[in-house]
Order: structure tokens, then sequence, then C-alpha cells
């Protein structure tokens, strides 16, 4: 144990003379855990909401019975089970607005709420006892009252005009979310006597044969463990932050990797000296490994500490993109969770050992004589340069027949990772061919020099190097992926949004008053109902919306594929409109039928239109107005479209809500709409921009990382041309134009890897998460943009290395051949 100390001080004396070579390896474990970490965490949180939102009614083990096709059903079928004796609970939720800000309303009856229930603290609470007398009260957690900027005891009033009870603070609710009476949800949401799931008490088990003694085939069973819809719809966002987290934590990788390998480099003649004085090969394994878990529990804290900041700092964007894309409650408040903590610190450990245990093997393995020459490991580079040519051609190949299968989202990122690995691990190969071909060109000695000596050089940057060009492919590939998004979603928001006023009633009687109102108004040219409902189909959630029949429509909602006479068939026939990623889903297509689930019966409608759902990630069907009234008696009836006369927009709004007040619970204009829709989208992405942003940053700190530590070896290359008279200066400027020119070739393959990528995100990857498809857009100007950004990296990396062998003084020049090296 002694000696494996005495070993283990030794080798850590090392970096106190190397402080430089110490500070890049730090700072690339802690990077690549931070970002890894900061990802966890953000995913752990949005999860950790999931599981608390769906725990409100499934906690504690209990069943739930909700409606067959989704959405509500009659207070009735509640009575009937308990009569039958079944105990159960009734509870409604819905969504409500209050201060500009969304939020989960709940309905509950605390008499009869199991023990077991995550809101049990309401039939046990001095204040829960008075949500059932006098003016009732209204619970929420801390949170959500900072969330939306209220304090306990206010009395708050919903865009539907209903004033809910005094606020109390319990912490028990979900995230997002406010609590109260059941009767009280009915009346703010306007659902009088309907209901949206029944709790099963924990002492009652009902199985389907009960069930369906009792409430027909109105009802079906969700066991506590089942899936919610929630988390099945989000798996493919916390996938593709996932996927990025670990791309950044590779390229990190790439900066821990080149650290261990020059410092095993640099430490070769400590390393023969302690074998050579005795030390054996375990003793010196196990000192070795013991510095690694110092450099995992120090770099990986400080990284897990990052993480937090990074998590916490993106947490807002990521929570309001989920909100808008998928209706979840995110808490805005990071909590530590011991699970992302554990995987930071064995991405950490995983990622040290993997990037040591190369240099320890090659080390080990070296002849005692060639371990005394401080470049004897990378005289072997060429030899692995054919090994990981071949490597990069099977990664090609696991590529395309990854491509052939790639019908799943994992099957998708992993020709993504194929194809960026094969490329990255050509990368060194081309650039050495480039270098031998050059060589042979070549016919002044200094520039057959330059060439040979880059070759040489190639050993302690390849890892940077590929750390840059994964990092320009991505900059490129998602870039181009967000851009042309961009591009096709406002396209499309233009052609989706043509009415000029949308609004939403308190009810749908206060609906048919504002209708009738503007029957009569000479500046309104169409009132569009817009009514909606939900139903499921293949046990996913579906939105049915209804569509009047106008030419505002016919002339401008936009179809992928349709029949010739598809808008007169919507019309007059048993007919429906199929979003992208719906038809998908179900594996459906123009001309096939398909049977809705209704409150009476199933409806069997033939598609005559597939249109596309950017932003979307639930299925919806588009009908006629009048047959969604005729099969959906729950429709909505409260949301409608304006067309108006442009000059009059701002006037029709003034006059409904000075008439109307309260009995509209929203109203925006045309301009209002696109611009809430454009920062959904611009937010969603914002997560994705900063680890582009961040993976790019720390590419420039690999290359630097290698150029720094790579200076004092190179001195053996570097002084005898200098001996025969090439002056120091312009040796640093051939130093610099030649990492320059690796930076343009890693920039120069960038590109079509970028573009590749750019299609597999497209074509492979958005058609699997989401379902919807983008059409293919190139942008040059981001290629001559990356390409400025590569040399522009370089330079800054190379700076400091590149001035440290300029200013070189000749003594030190001179040691090189006094040291007998």
């Amino acid at each position: 144990m002694r000696q494996t100390l005495w070993t283990l001080a030794a080798l850590l004396s090392h970096w106190r003379r190397h402080p430089a070579n110490l500070a890049t390896l730090v700072v690339g474990l802690a990077i690549a855990t931070a970002l890894w970490s900061g990802v966890q965490a953000l995913n752990a949180q949005a999860r950790r909401s999931y599981d608390s939102a769906a725990a409100v009614f499934t906690g504690g083990g209990t069943q739930n019975l909700v409606a067959v096709r989704g959405g509500l059903f009659a207070q009735e079928l509640f009575v009937k089970l308990r009569r039958a004796g079944v105990k159960v609970s009734p509870a409604l939720e819905g969504a409500a607005r209050v201060n500009e800000k969304n939020f989960r309303l709940i309905g509950v009856e605390p008499l009869t709420l199991p023990m077991a229930s995550t809101l049990a603290p309401l039939r046990e609470t001095k204040e829960a006892t008075n949500i059932l007398s006098g003016e009732g009260r209204s619970f929420a957690s801390h949170q959500t009252l900072r969330d939306l900027r209220l304090d306990e005891g206010a009395r708050v009033t919903t865009e539907r005009g209903f004033t809910l009870p005094p606020l109390v603070a319990m912490e028990e609710a979900p995230p997002g979310a406010i609590v109260v009476d059941i009767g009280v949800a009915q009346k703010a949401l306007d659902r009088p006597q309907r209901l949206s799931r029944l709790i099963v008490d924990g002492e009652t088990r009902v199985d389907a044969a009960k069930l369906g003694e009792i409430a027909g085939d109105a009802l079906r069973i969700v066991e506590p463990d089942e899936e919610s819809d929630l988390s099945r719809l989000t798996d493919s966002f916390h996938l593709n932050l996932t996927a990025f987290g670990l791309l950044a934590f590779l390229v990190g990788f790439f900066i821990v990797n080149a650290s261990f390998g020059l410092a095993y480099e640099q430490r070769l003649p400590m390393v023969r000296t302690l074998r050579a004085l005795g030390v054996p090969a375990r003793g010196l394994i196990a000192a070795m490994l013991i510095e690694l878990l110092v450099f995992t529990l120090l770099a990986g804290g400080a990284g897990l500490i990052c993480g937090y900041f990074i998590a916490a700092a993106l947490l807002p964007d990521v929570a309001a993109s989920l909100e808008g894309l998928y209706g979840a409650q995110v808490s805005g408040r990071l909590a530590l969770d011991a699970r992302w903590w554990l995987s930071g610190f064995a991405m950490a450990g995983a990622g040290a050992t993997l990037a040591a245990g190369s240099g320890l093997s090659k080390t080990l393995r070296l002849p005692v004589l060639s371990v005394a020459r401080p470049i004897a490991w990378r005289e072997a580079h060429h030899r692995y340069l054919r090994r990981q040519g071949a490597l990069a051609t099977l990664s090609l190949i696991a590529a395309v027949l990854a491509w052939r299968s790639a019908d799943t989202l994992e099957a998708g990122f992993a020709v993504i990772a194929f194809a960026l690995l094969g490329v990255a691990l050509l990368l060194p190969v081309a650039l050495a061919a480039l270098l031998r071909l050059g060589e042979s060109l070549a016919r002044h000695p200094l520039a057959r020099w330059f060439f040979a000596d880059g070759r040489q050089e190639i050993a302690g940057l390849s890892l940077a190097l590929m750390a840059l060009l994964l990092a320009l492919a991505t900059n490129i590939g998602v870039g181009g992926m967000v851009e042309g998004f961009r591009r096709t979603f406002t396209a499309w928001l233009d052609e989706r949004l043509v009415a000029e006023i949308y609004y939403e009633a308190a009810t749908p009687a206060d609906a048919h008053e504002i209708e009738d109102w503007a029957r009569v108004r000479p500046e309104i040219a169409a009132i569009l109902p817009v009514w909606r409902t939900k139903t499921r189909i293949a046990d996913w959630p579906i939105e049915v919306m209804g569509m009047a029949p106008h030419e505002t429509y016919a002339a401008h909602f936009p179809l992928i594929e349709s029949r010739q006479d598809a808008w007169r068939a919507l019309r007059d026939e048993d007919a429906v409109m199929i979003s992208e990623q719906l038809a998908r889903r179900l594996g459906v297509s123009l001309g096939e039928t398909i049977d809705i689930p209704t409150p009476n019966e199933n409806w069997r409608a033939r598609i005559v239109g597939v249109f596309p759902d950017y932003g979307n990630p639930k299925g919806q069907l588009r009908v006629d107005h009048a047959r969604l009234a005729q099969h959906f008696s729950d429709a909505s009836g409260v949301h409608y479209s304006l067309r108006v006369a442009p000059g009059k927009i701002a006037a029709v709004m003034e006059d409904m809500q000075a008439r109307f007040g309260a009995k509209i619970a929203r109203i925006v204009d045309n301009a209002e709409v696109k611009k809430i829709s454009t920062d959904i989208f611009e937010r969603t992405f914002t997560v994705t921009a900063a680890l582009n942003t961040l993976t790019l940053i720390v590419s420039a700190i690999a290359l630097f990382a290698s150029l720094l530590t790579l200076s004092n070896l190179r001195l053996a290359q570097i002084a005898p041309v200098w001996a025969v008279g090439v002056t120091r200066r312009r040796l640093a400027a051939l130093e610099l134009l030649r990492i320059l020119l690796f930076s343009a070739g890693a920039a120069a393959l960038a590109i079509p890897l970028g573009l590749f990528m750019t299609w597999a995100l497209v074509a492979i990857v958005n058609v699997a998460a989401f379902g919807w498809r983008l059409p293919m857009h190139v942008f040059p100007a981001q290629w001559a943009q990356v390409f400025a950004v590569a040399l522009l990296t370089a330079l800054l990396a190379a700076i400091a290395p590149v001035a440290r062998l300029a200013r070189s003084a000749p003594a030190e020049l001179l040691k090189v051949f006094a040291n007998e090296r």
C-alpha cells in the first residue's frame, strides 16, 4: 500500500510541473460532465413534473376510470358506480388562464378521495375542511403561486370571468395546477355534470368485466403503472435533448482524451524509472486508477455544479417549450436529484477511464527503450491510421444498414451517430493522405519538411480536429434544420392563419349571442366556428375540429395531398382530413376509411385530405362543422374566427370587448396568434442553439488544449530546422499556416457531413419523433460562415502556442540537442 501511495505521489508530481496540461484535463472533464448532467437535470425535472401531475390521481397504486375515447363523460356514471358498491371519487381537469398564464384546474371531491391519493391532505388539514364551506378554498403549491404572480388569500378571476375561491398554499398540489372542489371546477370550466376521471379507492379493485356490467363501454381502466399520454408524447423531445447532451459530452471527451494521451507521453520517462526501481505493473495501474478517481471526483463535481447552473438557465425555455407543444406544466424550480448527480459522476468516471485507458495500454505495451523516447507512442500512429480507416468504413456501412431500417427515432439517431463517427475517423486518414501527396509534389526542402512534419503533428491533433469536425457538422446540420423549419413554419402559419380575429366565448350560450351580434355587422365578412372535441384512436389522444364550408379554407388551408373534390366531399359526405403525423401513426393514407369513436358509436369516415400540422405533437382530424355537432354532443361550441376587413380589426375587437366583457374568455388578432406561435417555436430551439454554441466552444478548447500541450513536445522537430537557419518567426508562421490548413480541411469535410445530418434530421428523426416531414433547405451562406468560424477558432486556439514558439529563447531550442533526446 505504501509503495502504491509513493507511486501515486510521483505520478501527481507531473501535474505540478505541467499546470497547463492539468488545467485542460480538469476543464475538459468538467465541461463534458456539465453539458451531460445539465441535459439530464432538465429531463429529470420535466419527468418529475409529469410524475407529480400523474400521481395526483394514480398515487398510492390507485386505478383510474376514464372515458374510452378520451375527454369528458357524464356524472351519472359516477352515481351508477357508487350505487353498485364501487368506491370511486370524481375528478375534473381542464385548462384555464390567469394573468396571461395557463394553468391546470383540478376539481376533486375531498370527502371521497382515497387515503392513498396525493391530495389526501385535503381530507385532513384545517384549511382543507373549508373547501366545502363558505366561499371555499383553492389550493396550489408555493411555486405555482409564484409562477402565476399570486399571493395566498387572493381571489383570482379566470379569463372566462369566473372568480376562484381564496388561494391557500399546499405543497402536495402538482406543479402548474390549482385544486378546487369539483363543483367549483365544473362552473369555472363550464362543464356542468361532466367528469374527466374517477379515482378508485385503494381497497377496491375493478376489473373490465365488472366495469362493463355497470357502465357499459363508456369507461376504461387506467392502471397505476400505465404510461401517461404526456409521457409518451414527450419521449421524443427528451430523447432529442439526451442525444445533443451526449454529443456535447463526446466533444468534451476529446479534450480529456488528448490531455491524458499527452500527459502519458510526457510521463513516459517517469514510468520507465518507476518500473526500473521495482514498481510492479499492478502497483502502477493501481496508482493510476486512484489518480483517475481523484480527477473524477474533482472535475466531475465541478462539472455537476456547472451543469446545475446550465440547466437552471435553460429551464425556463424548456418549460415554455413543453407547455407550448404539449400543454405540460413543468416546475420552474430546479430540484437536486440523486439520479442525475450519480449519472454525471458515472459519465465523468467512464470518460476519464476510457480516455486514460488507451494511453496506459500503449505505455505498458511499449519496450523499455521505447519508453524513454518522448515521441515513441506517436511513432506508431501511422499504423493506427490504417485500422482507423477500416473502423471508419465499418461505421459508414453501419450507418447505411441503420438507414435501411430507420423507422424509429433510435434508428434515426443511430444513422447520424454512425455517420458522424465514420467521417470523424476518416478525417485524420484524409489529412495524412493529402499531406503525403503534398510532400511528394513539393520540391523545396522546407516545403517537404512542412508536409512531413504535418503528418507527424496529426498524431497529437487528430482528436481535437475530430472534435472540431463534429462541432462544425452539428452546427451546419442542426442550424440548417432549424432555419429550414423556421421558413417552412412561417410560410405554413401565413397560409393556415388567415382569419383576422380569433376568440373564445365563456360559454356556448355566450357564443351564440356573440354570433348573432356578428351576423348583422357589415364589417364582418364571415363567422367561422372552430368547435373542437377530443377522442382516442389506437389509444392515442386525438383532437377533432370542425370547419364550416367557406372559401377561406378551400383557398388557403394547406394540404399535402387530397382528392380533387376534397372540400365538397368534406361538406357532403362522411369524410375527414387527417394530420400528417396522425396518418403516419395510424398507418393510413388518402382514400382509406377510419373509425372515429364518438359518444354514441364509431363514425366511419373516408380520408379525403392530409394536411401538415407543424408544432402539434398530437393527432388532429378536421371534419365538417355540421357533422362535428351531429356526432359529438360535447364539442366545445365556444371557439370562433372572424373574417374582417383589414382596417376594421381593432374597432371590431374593441366593440366586442366593450359589449360582451366577461362573456369573451379570450380574443386575439391574427398578428398576435402568429406571434404566440413564433415565440413558442423560437423558445423550443433555444436549448438546441445553446448546446450547439457550447459544443463549438468546447471544440475550440480541445484544439487549444492539444496545441498548448504539444508545443513543448514539438521542440524536438522544430529545433533542427531552426538550427539550419530558418528563423523562429518563420517557423511560427508555418506552424500557424499548418493549423489553419488542418482546420480548413475539417471545415471542408464538415459541410457535406452537416448537409447529411440536416437530411437525416428532416427525413428520419423529425418523422419518427413528431410525424411530420419538412422540406429540405440548404443555406450556402451558412457554410461560408461556418468555414470562417473554423478558421477563427483555429486562429484563436493557436495564438498562444504559436506566440510561445516565436518567442522561444535559443537556449531552450539548444536544450533539445543537449538532452540526448
